[in-house]
């Protein structure tokens, strides 16, 4: 019986063998990456993202689809380490063609500063050209879908009668005499997360109450989050109740997969960021990168990213709902990441939300 089972899994091996080498495709999932197309590809496509592998593995799948005889290579990485890769590469080897052939990040200061720093490729195309004013600068950087930034709560821990809907209510809330959110909120660390830094320099510059919601966060003994797939995990298992400043795609992704949480959407206001793109200046094939930013900003990229991944698309952000405040790509973006600016903003955040640690504690960089 064994020799009969080792017969069959040599043949099973055997066949799978031949089948990739007959069709010389080859798709390869991790926690952090993908590869798809033929191992021996003489076009070889380098991606690097922020966007989860399992929200945007159906998009590149199709994209592969139509573009059988090129490789894709796909990594995963957070914000800060697209921003610092591509500074860290153009300070230590300036003259190579090297790195990623398209960086995609939701963080979308720091790739407007790659772009205010002259680290990205002049990109014209019809599918840019169609693209709003709001969501192409300088040819430079494009967005390829939008994503509202909101609040999540647990089902099972929250009474629905108690559900904040602006941020007013959420500081009431805070302020309760039972507190209820007591060890049970969650926003994200701003000195190492990109998306959350914007997020929160975004509230600082819209609301004149933002002070006093992060003092009563760290007052309530928040708990920071670095991904909003972190907090979505926190928020699952009950470890939290509610999560401030989460991407609504992410969360409605496991919503779908049957997880008790539900959305909140501000009505004093939900920002609206972009998941923008850049083809690097040091891209080894930035004619590969563009073709994969044209496929995106396509109708059937933009249908794939809606029904694959949860963002909206470009072009339904041109009006947004009552309440939406979408963020344009633009120079605005970079104020917050002057350096004494932001030094003095994770300053006066520390102090509000993490009270224990003092101020005069190196600080990690901010995105």
């Amino acid at each position: 019986m064994m020799r009969n089972a080792l017969s069959t899994l040599r043949w099973f091996a055997a066949t799978a063998a031949l089948l990739l080498a007959t069709t010389g495709h080859a798709q390869e999932v991790s926690s952090s990456g993908l590869t798809l197309g033929p191992a021996d590809a003489r076009n070889v496509l380098v991606l690097h993202a922020s966007n989860s592998v399992q929200v945007f593995k159906g998009v590149l799948e199709d994209f592969s689809k139509l573009n059988p005889a090129i490789r894709l290579e796909y990594t995963e990485l957070t914000t800060q380490e697209l921003y610092s890769e591509t500074i860290t590469r153009a300070r230590t080897e300036p003259a190579a063609k090297s790195g990623p052939d398209l960086i995609i990040s939701s963080a979308m200061d720091l790739q407007m500063k790659l772009v205010n720093d002259g680290h990205a490729q002049v990109h014209i195309s019809a599918e840019t050209r169609a693209l709003p004013a709001w969501a192409n600068w300088r040819d430079e950087v494009f967005s390829i879908g939008t994503d509202p930034i909101v609040m999540v709560y647990n089902t099972q821990k929250l009474d629905p009668a108690r559900v904040p809907h602006t941020r007013r209510e959420l500081l009431s809330l805070l302020q309760a005499p039972d507190q209820p959110l007591a060890g049970k909120i969650s926003t994200y660390d701003v000195q190492g997360s990109g998306i959350g830094y914007l997020a929160a320099t975004q509230d600082t510059r819209l609301d004149s109450m933002a002070g006093a919601l992060l003092a009563a966060f760290g007052r309530n003994g928040v708990t920071v989050h670095a991904s909003t797939e972190d907090a979505l995990d926190k928020l699952q298992r009950g470890d939290v109740t509610l999560a401030y400043n989460l991407l609504e795609s992410y969360t409605q992704h496991r919503i779908d997969q049957g997880a008790p949480l539900a959305i909140i959407y501000p009505q004093d206001y939900t920002l609206m960021l972009s998941r923008s793109a850049i083809i690097p200046k040091q891209a080894p094939r930035g004619d590969l990168g563009a073709l994969l930013l044209d496929y995106l900003l396509s109708p059937r990229g933009q249908d794939m990213l809606a029904k694959q991944s949860g963002m909206r698309p470009v072009g339904a952000s041109d009006v947004p709902a009552a309440g939406i405040r979408p963020m344009s790509l633009g120079v605005g973006l970079l104020v917050y990441l002057d350096p004494l600016k932001k030094r003095h903003f994770l300053d006066l955040w520390r102090a509000a939300v993490l009270p224990a640690v003092p101020l005069s504690s190196p600080a990690s960089v901010p995105h």
